[in-house]
């Protein structure tokens, strides 16, 4: 099983946790986004969105990081991501795909690169954009985390909602965003980061981060 992805991709970072918390053995086969690997034509010959992260797992290359979280479950469903109870898979969803619908699309990388060049928006009203567009998830989610009255994770154990959450979180404070402004969320995110598997994913262990380079 290889994982073509970049450390510091949110999406890449959704699957390296699931595939740690799961125990399963993969190779991370860097893309450097800023350099565009992701468009070149023998990666899009494989995977046609040029996107990461793709997952190269039982003779075929799958993309879309959700639909991989989903597919890493049933074909593996040793260490579930999602409960077996209907209403608490239904919960695990309303919450990751909150973030993964709302704030995937007008924050990743493309779109911060075009509100730079061409629109020539400096780097102070990127950021702000960036955090505007944060509050507006993060406030709901963090409202039905108080009422659903969660623990150190969202169920018992992390599951998909944990592993959509944490690469979000990582973005923000790399935003500056107020994280601990969200009780709810600020804990999940330190229960999480306190376990082996987070930490394997994270972007700060990966091979291809800079900081890492021999």
């Amino acid at each position: 099983m290889k994982l073509y992805g970049y450390y510091r991709s949110s999406t890449s970072y959704r699957l390296r946790i699931a595939l740690e918390l799961k125990g399963l053995d993969f190779e991370n086969v860097p893309v450097n986004l800023l350099k565009s690997e992701q468009k070149a034509t023998e990666f899009t010959d494989r995977n046609p969105f040029g996107s990461v992260p793709m997952l190269e797992a039982d003779g075929r290359d799958r993309a879309q990081s959700m639909a991989l979280l989903e597919w890493l479950d049933e074909a593996y469903p040793e260490n579930a991501l999602l409960p077996a109870d209907i209403e608490a898979r239904y919960t695990a969803r309303e919450l990751a795909y909150a973030i993964a619908t709302e704030l995937h699309a007008p924050l990743n990388l493309p779109v911060l690169k075009y509100l730079k060049d061409p629109l020539g928006h400096p780097q102070p009203t990127i950021d702000h954009w960036y955090r505007h567009w944060l509050k507006r998830t993060f406030d709901p989610i963090e409202a039905r985390l108080a009422q659903l009255g969660t623990g150190d994770f969202l169920f018992d154990t992390p599951g998909l909602f944990e592993v959509v959450l944490l690469p979000q979180a990582y973005n923000a404070r790399r935003f500056e965003y107020d994280i601990d402004g969200h009780p709810h969320i600020a804990r999940i995110e330190a229960a999480c980061l306190a376990l082996p598997a987070f930490q394997r994913a994270h972007p700060d262990k990966q091979p291809d981060n800079p900081e890492n380079a021999p």
